[in-house]
């Protein structure tokens, strides 16, 4: 039987040897230690869900000390995981002419008013009809950074969410969208549709986001390994049982606009994910639209402000609750 030692150094030659696979190797401290390795794992890579996690330390991608172990294993001070997730299988995307409503382009980036009902980069179930796909036709100069699957891709919207988006021709230019971005330079506000009426006239949210601990398709406000999430709101209008608000995001975290507005009682209308099963509006998804992109070029340093109008159907819901009041 192999000793620990014998089973670390073996560890450190697999190490080398993996160099063009995804490899992630950390060593549990004591304020750390105690925790089910499956939880600890997620916690640390939020690109990874639980069953993500265990599938992987099912198949001894994921190990202890050199050795393979149970999901519900206990980590202990000192030990050293290593965290290995095997090249994903290479996927051809195609491009494809679908009609894209181009804002602005030039040779570093384009800016595009996505239709709801339209995925933004391909995934399981969704390999073509992509905006992806349409970029791919439309253009040959896509930022590679993001890879096959997400070229030029500098942020997304939510499939049912319309309006506008960014995305990038170079590297150069995506790298520079990319931290405006993160580091809250870059602004981008939205339209949404919510149930019940406000009261006051504007406020803020600012609850922590992370993935729904109960149900892994969802996000949701939590306080553990949850990371900042503020949304800024005011009050455009009021109908007998919706309210119209403008949401502007100071951090950009998986269906922000969304938890939070379900989070204070008020969720998007038509949003099957976070809002009430019943659908009196008959809305195919929520309503839910980024009408405004503001950011410096990345090559001339300009500063660029983007609209776009609701969609007709958006517009149309509106007079009829005007018409209802």
């Amino acid at each position: 039987m192999k000793t620990i030692e014998q089973n670390l150094k073996d560890q450190e030659q697999m190490l080398t040897e993996l160099t063009e696979q995804d490899v992630t190797e950390h060593i549990v401290s004591l304020e750390e230690a105690g925790t089910r390795i499956d939880v600890f794992v997620t916690s640390i890579d939020d690109q990874l869900t639980r069953a993500r996690v265990q599938k992987l330390v099912e198949q001894g991608e994921i190990t202890v000390n050199g050795l393979p172990v149970k999901s519900n294993y206990k980590i202990k001070e000192g030990d050293s995981i290593l965290i290995q997730q095997p090249e994903p299988e290479i996927l051809e995307v195609k491009a494809e002419d679908i009609s894209l409503d181009i804002v602005y382009e030039d040779r570093d980036l384009l800016v595009i008013n996505k239709p709801q009902g339209m995925v933004v980069h391909p995934a399981a179930g969704n390999y073509s009809g992509t905006l992806v796909n349409a970029l791919l036709y439309h253009c040959d100069d896509l930022s590679g950074i993001n890879g096959v699957i997400r070229p030029g891709i500098v942020h997304r919207i939510d499939k049912d969410t319309s309006g506008l988006l960014v995305v990038a021709k170079n590297d150069k230019a995506h790298l520079n969208l990319a931290e405006q971005i993160k580091e809250h330079l870059a602004s981008r506000k939205y339209i949404a549709l919510v149930h019940g009426v406000i009261q006051e006239s504007k406020g803020k949210v600012d609850a922590p986001i992370a993935r729904d601990p109960r149900e892994r398709k969802r996000m949701a406000v939590v306080t553990k390994n949850s990371k900042s999430a503020v949304t800024r709101y005011v009050v455009l209008e009021r109908f007998s049982e919706y309210t119209l608000v403008e949401c502007a995001l100071e951090t950009g975290r998986t269906h922000q606009i969304r938890v939070h507005m379900a989070y204070i009682g008020h969720p998007v209308a038509g949003d099957p994910l976070y809002g009430p099963r019943k659908n009196p509006l008959n809305l195919s998804g929520q309503a839910l639209h980024a009408f405004l992109l503001e950011f410096k070029h990345p090559s001339t340093g300009e500063q660029m402000k983007f609209k776009a109008d609701l969609p007709q159907y958006y517009q149309d819901l509106l007079v009829e609750l005007r018409n209802n009041v």
